[in-house]
């Protein structure tokens, strides 16, 4: 059996991160309104990213894992740029100490 963790943008240009076993029936969910509570207020909806996954526990791993990302590591992943995730990956702070030369 196949899963998916997917990722939907909202018409007010926010991110919802899923999971499913059932793809297509999901986004139907979603864009009739029955998907979850933020992409009802936010229709319509529009399929952005995919992974495909053997099993549904590994796809929401993967869900629980995106979600916790920042907006800007999102869009690297969406855009396919896996080379930007690293950085991204970075807390602020850590950042901001480096630029410092605390580190």
């Amino acid at each position: 059996m196949k899963a998916w963790m997917y990722i939907l943008e909202c018409a007010d240009g926010s991110f919802y991160t899923g999971s499913t076993k059932d793809i297509d029936l999901r986004l139907a969910q979603h864009e009739a309104g029955e998907g979850s509570n933020h992409t009802k207020k936010r229709l319509p909806v529009k399929l952005v990213y995919y992974e495909e996954y053997d099993r549904i526990d590994d796809a929401f791993s993967r869900e629980k894992q995106v979600q916790g990302w920042s907006r800007k590591k999102k869009i690297a992943l969406i855009e396919l740029a896996y080379e930007k995730l690293p950085k991204l990956s970075r807390a602020h702070k850590d950042i901001k100490n480096k630029e410092n030369g605390m580190f």
